[in-house]
């Protein structure tokens, strides 16, 4: 019911008592109202050749301007977008902080969709559970009729949504009363109006009755059923008002002058909403127009009638027959969307795991089925009455893959708890241990508790970090220990410190011009006996000096930093210092790594540009670090063969 009967005003001295009577029904026969239009949902010409058309899409709008509590909503609050998430993705944890938060935070009668897809969620990951606490009840002895099972999480849930559901039934409850109060109301304003008819005082009704116009339009919805019944009195006695109006025909003329201008406004608008790419957003405006239509704006001249709403009602065909088109557009590429979905769940349901034997195996397995996972979203949406077989389908697809890998963890969490055991033990023999000043059996004792330690597998996760300090700390209590014990100074130690303490003053004014002349000076160092553990640090005072002399020699640089290294190194040797010297090959072995990943990086950087010939100079710069990365891999692989072979 869009247009606004505008009536014959100029014939207003027949207001009979019949057309009184029949304001005063529930249901008005049209055709006493007016004689010109029809106050159906169109007005129904002859000369419009697509009349019938027009009087689809007009009535189709109509359907979806009538009031109820949805668009009480909108009219009310600004609609943003709710998020759906992938519940289905979350632990129990994760779906009790959404649906707290997703009641917290948005209108309580626009999250239905989002309670239901966590409720969904939650049910079906509960209900596995407390199918395996059953399993294990029964396997202990238990009898089935005796099976209890509560959860902290789950009476958590169950408030929330107990909360929901009275946040609910309180809104609605409001909302039914809003609507009746409103209807109310707006029964007032028609029996205001037809009183204001009935007095005729042309003086004084015309203010009266603006000021019953604008309490009209400020009122809000009323129940979907009342709706057309309680316009159409409403606007029957809006007509009988202007049939009384002609004693002021300055008024009338004015007020339809002014209907005119905005009726001609809302015509521009819905005309460019025909030329708008979303049609959803377009239809959704145009409800919008059609209903300021219907209830802002008054009725305009007769000369003008009949084109302004042909205007109006050719663009509202528009563009409800490009939503039909869209539509069945839409509907044409769901059949090519289920395919690719179901194409998506035959790959899963055929994924082979069956030779996973391993985390990392069944890591890239995940990796694998995520990505399948992400190809079926992105492979378009369906309506609901579409999607709910290709959805079962593909859940079940997913869940042959979960059931197998949750088998593989439980095991794995299963061997973890006795990797844990061993782990502890390994720990209460070491703390033992550490307090002992039997040096040789314990030091042998404490490395084979290290090399055990090693092989042992993963424990999980939660106790990892802790059972490792413990280690940690009882190797070091004993090690540091040892250490010292060593490293004590004695007459000879003391007088190998001052011997060396003398060669790094006298290097400070030597010089060399050969590098036999340096390698001496570093075999008389090495020949004076091995620092203890506290003067450790005179070897980096002698290391800087023989630097120094290498570097004044012409030597290739790669030879001056092995030079270097050997220099370095050899000293750790010399002092049995076997934490540096396996600290030194994990640093080269990853700078190895390092540099091999650099120079992979480089060339595949290569593949990407184009015109990549070698006098590009973008490609010759690659070139250049490439051979640089390799240069520096050799140094640092002649580094690491050098460690390899010394024996410590």
């Amino acid at each position: 019911m869009l247009e606004q009967s505008d009536e014959n005003i100029e014939n207003t001295d027949n207001t009979s008592e019949e057309n009184t009577t029949n304001a005063e029904e529930t249901t008005i026969d049209t055709e006493e109202v007016t004689s010109e239009e029809k106050t159906e949902t169109v007005v129904e010409t002859e000369e419009s050749a697509n009349a019938k058309e027009v009087e689809a899409a007009v009535e189709s709008v109509e359907n979806e301007v009538a009031e109820d509590a949805e668009k009480v909503e909108e009219k009310t609050e600004e609609k943003v977008e709710i998020p759906v998430l992938e519940y289905d993705k979350m632990d129990f944890e994760a779906l009790v902080s959404e649906l707290k938060k997703t009641i917290k935070n948005n209108p309580i009668n626009r999250i239905k969709t989002q309670v239901e897809g966590i409720k969904s969620a939650f049910n079906q990951q509960f209900g596995a559970l407390l199918k395996e606490k059953k399993e294990a009840f029964l396997a202990e002895g238990g009898n089935s009729i005796d099976f209890q099972f509560s959860s902290p999480i789950k009476t958590e849930y169950n408030n929330l949504l107990s909360e929901y559901k009275t946040q609910r039934d309180k809104f609605y409850a409001e909302l039914d009363k809003q609507l009746k109060d409103n209807l109310e109301k707006r029964n007032q304003v028609i029996a205001d109006l037809k009183a204001l008819i009935e007095e005729a005082d042309t003086q004084t009704m015309y203010p009266k009755f603006r000021d019953l116009q604008n309490i009209w339009k400020s009122i809000g919805g009323i129940p979907k059923t009342k709706y057309n019944d309680t316009w159409k009195i409403y606007h029957h006695h809006v007509e009988r008002f202007y049939d009384l109006l002609h004693i002021s025909k300055d008024l009338r003329d004015l007020d339809f002058k002014n209907n005119l201008v905005e009726k001609t406004k809302l015509v521009e608008k819905a005309e460019k909403l025909t030329e708008a790419k979303d049609v959803n957003e377009a239809f959704k405006e145009l409800q919008n127009l059609h209903k300021l239509w219907k209830e802002d704006i008054g009725p305009v001249a007769k000369e003008s009638r009949e084109e302004i709403w042909q205007r109006f009602s050719l663009a509202t065909k528009t563009i409800h027959d490009k939503r039909h088109d869209y539509f069945r557009e839409m509907k044409s590429k769901y059949q090519e969307i289920i395919d690719a979905k179901l194409l998506v769940i035959e790959k899963i349901d055929q994924y082979d795991s069956s030779k996973n034997a391993t985390h990392n195996h069944w890591q890239k397995s995940i990796k694998d089925i995520e990505s399948l996972r992400q190809e079926y979203f992105n492979a378009g949406k369906l309506p609901y009455s579409k999607s709910e077989e290709v959805w079962q389908k593909f859940k079940e697809a997913t869940k042959k893959f979960n059931q197998a890998k949750n088998v593989f963890y439980k095991q794995e969490k299963s061997s973890q708890q006795d990797n844990l055991q061993k782990k502890i033990a390994l720990i209460e023999l070491a703390e033992s241990l550490k307090d002992s000043d039997d040096w040789e059996n314990t030091t042998n004792a404490m490395k084979k508790v290290q090399a055990d330690w090693k092989r042992i597998g993963h424990v999980p996760r939660k106790f990892s970090d802790d059972i490792w300090k413990r280690f940690k700390a009882a190797c070091n209590h004993y090690f540091d220990k040892f250490h010292e014990n060593r490293n004590s100074l004695n007459a000879e130690q003391q007088e190998i410190v001052d011997t060396k303490k003398q060669l790094i003053e006298d290097l400070k004014d030597a010089k060399a011009t050969t590098k036999e002349e340096v390698l001496a000076l570093v075999s008389n160092w090495n020949a004076a006996g091995s620092l203890p553990r506290n003067a450790r640090h005179l070897e980096g005072k002698f290391n800087k000096q023989i630097d120094k002399l290498l570097e004044s020699l012409n030597l290739d640089k790669s030879e001056v930093v092995m030079l270097k290294f050997t220099n370095i190194v050899d000293g750790f040797v010399n002092n049995n210092d076997v934490r540096k010297l396996d600290s030194e090959k994990m640093f080269i072995r990853k700078k190895i790594d390092e540099t091999v990943r650099e120079m992979q990086q480089l060339e595949n950087n290569l593949g990407f540009i184009s015109n990549a010939t070698e006098d590009n100079p973008l490609v010759k710069n690659v070139r250049d670090r490439v051979k640089g990365f390799k240069s520096e891999l050799d140094v640092w692989q002649v580094k690491l063969d050098y460690l390899k072979r010394l024996k410590y």
